[in-house]
């Protein structure tokens, strides 16, 4: 269940550990490149992640040149129960997850993949992100074609033998529908920008992007 509550701490408190995220982020440097990589031509094509809360998922990759759009909803179970109800249950096997649309030919699978790891999410967190606990919160790609899971699969690889992060990577590649999220969640970042969880979450994700990839930023 996503946690909306800031803990309560002095508001002074809080200032300084929002500053304090938001410095870091600042400073972010991204992952290495994929090694691997899907080539950079064809028609608008798809992808889809789970790593968290899609708001600050959606936030962040709706500012990478190439993306054309981003639909925040639910991956890997049924449309049946695809519901914020019924997944936050965590009994029905679907991942909080994003869609991508995005040109090949101004971003690549892989480059989307490097941000994926780098900023929006954290892939050493098992069922969890930040302030959230769950399996729908796990960290997951859902590739959308086989060269898309080659990638996955040997970036994943690289990355472990690089021992990039100081703990284990526990992103798993699954197999999977997408369903789109109810209308409230869709843009939720830029609709509610003093929300409490955005301003403590997502802002400072967005923050860190744009620092470390400020070519890529639209």
């Amino acid at each position: 269940m996503r946690s909306f509550l800031i803990p309560a701490i002095a508001a002074g408190t809080l200032a300084a550990s929002v500053f304090t995220t938001q410095a870091t982020a600042e400073r972010a440097v991204p992952i290495p490149a994929a090694a691997v990589d899907v080539p950079a031509a064809g028609n608008l094509q798809t992808a889809v992640l789970a790593g968290g809360c899609f708001w600050g998922m959606q936030a962040v990759f709706e500012h990478v040149k190439g993306v054309r759009a981003v639909t925040a909803g639910y991956a890997g179970g049924t449309a049946a129960t695809a519901t914020y109800d019924q997944v936050s249950t965590e009994t029905t096997r679907h991942a909080e997850a994003v869609k991508l649309t995005y040109d090949p030919r101004q971003v690549s699978y892989g480059t989307l993949l490097r941000v994926y790891f780098s900023i929006a999410h954290d892939p050493t967190q098992l069922n969890r992100q930040g302030p959230d606990s769950g399996t729908s919160y796990r960290s997951a790609i859902f590739p959308q074609s086989p060269s898309q899971a080659r990638v996955a699969r040997a970036y994943l690889a690289q990355l472990g033998a690089a021992h990039v992060f100081n703990k284990s990577i526990v992103t798993r590649i699954e197999r999977g529908g997408f369903f789109p999220a109810e209308a409230y969640h869709q843009r939720f970042f830029d609709r509610n920008p003093t929300h409490p969880y955005i301003v403590m979450w997502d802002k400072p994700k967005v923050a860190a992007f744009k620092a470390a990839f400020p070519k890529l930023a639209a």
